[in-house]
């Protein structure tokens, strides 16, 4: 038995030698390199490829370089003030097993947040920040907006205060306008009713700052779509696919005619919403689609009828 074993490990040291070898020039000069090539140092030969690289995905040419992009912990984001760089202490008194902390302790730790939060806002400027960002994160997590849209707005307001854009406006409604401003660039537009239901601020004040702070640094936003809202109608009005594609079709055609030159975007995707539920055979009503929309039946009838004239190119009393 002893004598198999032995035999195995001989077998199996020969074999890791011969992988070791260049079939080539037999040379046993034989390397891994940096791009997880195993390459023959005397004939230059690639003897296998595709290895896993277990290296960074990143290059760096100096040490300062490699530096700087080592990467440590949860990656940074513009989503919160300090970047996600300073230390969060929890507000629970429990220890890592789950245990209630000593009178001591818990009076060490109500110090220790205290110190932490002076130290991770330590000027007016951070106290903004941070405020002004937290009101981001709140008002996209209630709009149902993704990630990306939220670090897009972090960043718009970082530049609209290093551009001292927020002297005589408050910071909600900053805030809010660059909600607006990122929603709209990543073609997921919230409408200015939706965000003055989650905001703290006026219809008009929305309308008024995101008009100056586009302006000021110079945001590059469409005139939002139609077609972006109808997804969510449909789908709060549980509607089917069919339905989609109905009102995508009755707005193309409507933009092809010219017929949504000065209308609501909101209103013209409602309009369409309702007018293909009704094409399609789909219970739905004018009220329902309103509540959705968060636009009045009057509009909603008043686009309705504008795109099934704009559909068979007739008037329709």
């Amino acid at each position: 038995m002893t004598e198999e074993r032995t035999t195995e490990r001989a077998s199996s040291t020969e074999e890791i030698a011969d992988e070791r070898r260049c079939p080539e020039c037999e040379s046993t000069a034989v390397r891994t390199t940096d791009r997880s090539e195993t390459v023959c140092d005397d004939c230059g030969l690639v003897i296998a490829e595709d290895n896993v690289d277990r290296g960074p995905e990143w290059r760096a040419f100096d040490s300062h370089e490699k530096q700087q992009k080592s990467r440590v912990g949860a990656p940074t984001t513009n989503t919160m003030h300090d970047k996600g760089l300073s230390t969060n202490i929890d507000w629970r008194n429990k220890d890592a097993y789950g245990n209630t902390l000593s009178n001591r302790q818990r009076q060490r730790m109500d110090r220790l947040r205290t110190w932490n939060e002076r130290f991770r806002t330590r000027d007016s400027r951070e106290r903004n920040l941070k405020q002004a960002l937290g009101e981001i994160d709140r008002m996209s997590s209630a709009l149902g907006l993704p990630k990306n849209v939220r670090e897009t707005a972090s960043v718009i307001y970082r530049r609209a205060l290093e551009d001292d854009l927020l002297p005589g406006r408050s910071i909600e409604g900053v805030s809010t306008a660059c909600v607006y401003a990122a929603a709209r660039q990543a073609d997921m537009p919230r409408s200015l009713d939706e965000l003055t239901e989650v905001s703290r601020v006026e219809k008009s004040e929305i309308a008024r700052t995101y008009r100056y702070v586009s302006r000021e640094l110079g945001l590059e936003v469409q005139p939002a779509d139609p077609e972006s809202y109808v997804p969510r109608f449909v789908s709060g009005l549980g509607l089917s696919e069919e339905v989609e594609r109905r009102a995508r079709a009755l707005l193309r055609n409507a933009k092809a005619q010219g017929v949504h030159s000065g209308k609501s975007p909101v209103g013209l995707a409602a309009a369409a919403v309702y007018a293909a539920a009704l094409l399609t055979n789909e219970k739905t009503t004018q009220s329902a689609v309103s509540e959705v929309a968060d636009i009045s039946e009057v509009t909603i009838r008043n686009r309705y009828h504008e795109l099934l004239e704009a559909e068979e190119g007739i008037g329709v009393a």
